[in-house]
């Protein structure tokens, strides 16, 4: 799974996948399910002592976003440029800057170069494209008008 936003980092979690499942799985309240990820992460991973709210938030909005809910918070659109910073990454960066000025579209977007990072996309070659931490393409340039229809349907 791509790494969640806690705060204003984006954060790899090892354990969550897991969690997350298992809280699907089982038919349990909000509350509930937010607590067994929270316990899940915190159990595999190191969580700031000041941090445990921006944890359990995030880890609610994923939780909702998982289940197919709609309007759970504040998660905004957010935009990765996967690529060691090539010509063909910067031409994307710039090709999907366009598109959103033109669209009048705000969004988080930031380019990742650690090969590591990228791998956890399992994204082999680039340059790619995640949108809302869905990989839209990798290895290519995409068209202009296949970029605006992803922005498109991720800004509803």
């Amino acid at each position: 799974m791509p790494p969640i936003k806690i705060g204003k980092a984006a954060v790899g979690l090892v354990g969550f996948d897991r969690a997350l499942k298992e809280a699907l799985d089982r038919e349990i309240g909000e509350e509930e399910a937010v607590e067994l990820l929270f316990r899940a992460v915190a159990a595999e991973n190191y969580v700031p002592a000041g941090a445990a709210g921006l944890y359990r938030e995030a880890l609610r909005r994923e939780y909702r976003r998982q289940r197919g809910e709609r309007g759970s918070g504040p998660q905004g659109l957010s935009i990765r440029i996967l690529g060691p910073g090539c010509v063909s990454c910067n031409r994307l960066n710039t090709l999907v800057y366009d598109i959103m000025q033109r669209l009048g579209i705000a969004a988080d977007i930031e380019m990742v170069h650690d090969l590591d990072e990228i791998w956890r996309y399992g994204v082999l070659s680039t340059p790619a494209l995640v949108i809302n931490g869905e990989v839209k393409c990798a290895g290519r340039m995409p068209a202009p008008a296949q970029v605006e229809e992803w922005l498109r349907e991720a800004s509803v």
